[in-house]
């Protein structure tokens, strides 16, 4: 039985969501996979970010692309606790292709090292096959071993890794095949 459940925002996250955001401000730690939740929340746009997300306008921006996303918070079953995000793009182009993927998805900093991400990413491909989506990219830092032990929590098989100039990182590129 999984401990997680996706659920879309909602308007009476709020209080929730923005402990979650400060938890990773306190912690110095980049939130992947929030579909803008950050810049919203510190402009206190929350209730638009929402707005924007049941709408289902909530897009990825990608170069000079909109990408069709969704965003999803993770909540602990027993407590409520917003554990996570995870942000589902629909469709990929070059950019994403290269160095986004489908998914993107943080852990809250105090919540880490519990297998809570294998549980997101693996509840984010259920999200995409439901889609029609076969196979999923999904990417990492080849500096954040823990992101790809995660990814190969889930199946991913390792394709190649780029280099990306503008963020001077390598990105690991991961296929996960979904469909039954």
């Amino acid at each position: 039985m999984s401990t997680l459940t996706l659920v879309p925002p909602k308007i009476e996250y709020e209080n929730e969501i923005r402990d979650f955001v400060n938890e990773f401000i306190e912690h110095d730690s980049k939130i992947n996979g929030g579909g803008g939740l950050l810049k919203h929340i510190t402009d206190n746009l929350y209730e638009e970010w929402v707005k924007i997300n049941e709408q289902g306008t909530n897009y990825c921006i990608s170069g000079s692309d909109k990408l069709p996303a969704s965003t999803y918070f993770a909540i602990r079953i027993p407590d409520n606790k917003i554990i996570g995000t995870i942000n589902i793009r629909h469709t990929l182009n070059d950019l994403m292709l290269e160095k986004g993927g489908h998914i993107g998805y943080s852990v809250r900093p105090l919540e880490r090292r519990k297998r809570y991400a294998t549980e997101i990413l693996r509840l984010g491909l259920e999200k995409l096959r439901e889609m029609g989506v076969d196979r999923a990219l999904i990417t990492c830092s080849k500096d954040n071993p823990a992101s790809a032990g995660t990814i190969k929590n889930n199946l991913g098989t390792l394709e190649n890794e780029i280099y990306h100039e503008e963020s001077k990182d390598i990105i690991q590129r991961y296929w996960i095949q979904i469909s039954l």
